[in-house]
């Protein structure tokens, strides 16, 4: 079973991330994570710690003259600021943090050794975990690309259909979206956010091309495919909805109107009127476009500090203020896609992997070729 866990805090020595269930013989391409960990670093927004950190992914167990071993992978990256032991406790609990909550649980007035973990920065071990996935289903043709959406009210419908153009569009965008025209406005927004030390929050999507159809399983809730990236997405912090297809706006329609018609293509192959349901049914890819889109809320340490109480003296307080980014919805489209992109992969294994990546290929192509019955 593949899985992943991650450790380290916020400003500690280090971010740890450690894989268990890559088969034997897997291609490991370092340089393809540590872009992805650049990525996650930039867009537009983003506060003075990314000038400050610069991730790298270093392999420290499970592979071997660049492919993994069939044990577990660790995968270390530094942290450049490491000054947990001298920071200042926090006694005033932002409001939408884990602060005031993981304080109570803990009973401590000092919420410091909770905001330490539960910080974004943990999520630099999750796009190196996510990165490895999508290098190993880019190995069957696979590929999982996240994009903005939505910023501050400002949304794109722009979609494009081919993985390649996809990441070249993204990619020229300052905020990550395949509309590089609403860069200026996006950028006034931010601006004009940030200057009344505010913050703003959007919507990306996550888009898995070139997927067969049953990776997942209609037969236990807990292995749906569907409900796995939920869960995965929901995980990522400031996310606060998750959509898979046409998500909320098909319960606004009529049966007739959001399935997806089972046709006969040109070629014989069956196919699809639409997409409405996003690339999974019952749980199982159906072969279509895979699209899951996510809900980011504005992050809750502002320059405009908000209300809360001092835990310590337990009066009225103004919340803590620490260095922090005004948006990060570009950067959690990049964590989106590796989340998205490891339970892919996750399914992908438990339907066709082996001890070795040549057996898993093996299977895959094979299912291929059965899979040729419903195209006569």
């Amino acid at each position: 079973m593949l899985r992943y866990t991650t450790a380290g805090e916020s400003h500690g020595k280090c971010l740890i991330t450690s894989i268990e269930g890559l088969p034997y013989g897997t291609p490991v391409a370092l340089e393809s994570v540590n872009a992805e960990l650049a990525r996650r670093q930039g867009g537009y927004g983003r506060g003075a710690r990314m000038k400050l950190e610069k991730d790298e992914a270093e392999a420290i167990t499970g592979v071997r003259q660049g492919h993994t071993l069939g044990s577990q992978v660790t995968l270390q990256i530094m942290n450049r600021v490491q000054n947990s032991e001298e920071l200042n406790p926090i006694t005033r609990p932002r409001p939408g943090h884990a602060d005031l909550a993981g304080a109570m649980k803990f009973g401590t007035q000092d919420a410091r050794d909770v905001a330490e973990r539960s910080s974004a920065r943990e999520t630099a071990a999750r796009v190196a975990a996510g990165a490895f996935a999508n290098g190993f289903l880019a190995a069957f043709g696979i590929r999982a690309l996240g994009f903005t959406v939505e910023i501050g009210g400002i949304t794109s419908d722009t979609r494009i259909d081919e993985p390649a153009e996809l990441m070249r569009v993204r990619d020229e965008s300052l905020f990550y979206t395949l509309d590089k025209s609403l860069d200026e406005r996006l950028r006034a927004r931010v601006d004009e956010v940030k200057a009344a030390g505010d913050t703003l929050g959007g919507i990306f999507e996550v888009r898995v091309f070139n997927l067969p159809p049953g990776l997942g399983t209609h037969a236990g809730w807990e292995e749906k495919l569907d409900g796995r990236l939920a869960q995965a997405l929901m995980s990522v912090q400031t996310v606060k909805a998750v959509e898979v297809g046409l998500g909320f706006e098909a319960a606004r329609r009529q049966g007739s109107q959001m399935h997806d018609e089972i046709l006969r293509g040109g070629n014989g192959e069956i196919a699809r009127s639409r997409n409405n349901a996003g690339g999974i049914e019952g749980g199982m890819t159906n072969g279509q476009t895979l699209v899951a889109r996510a809900a980011c809320k504005p992050i809750s340490t502002l320059r405009k500090p908000m209300q809360t109480v001092d835990l310590a003296s337990k009066e009225a307080a103004q919340a803590l203020y620490e260095r922090s980014d005004v948006c990060v919805v570009p950067a959690a489209g990049v964590i989106g896609e590796a989340v998205v992109a490891f339970e892919v992969a996750r399914a992908f294994l438990a339907k066709f992997g082996g001890d070795t990546f040549a057996e898993t290929k093996q299977r895959f192509d094979a299912y291929r070729k059965l899979l040729e019955q419903y195209a006569r």
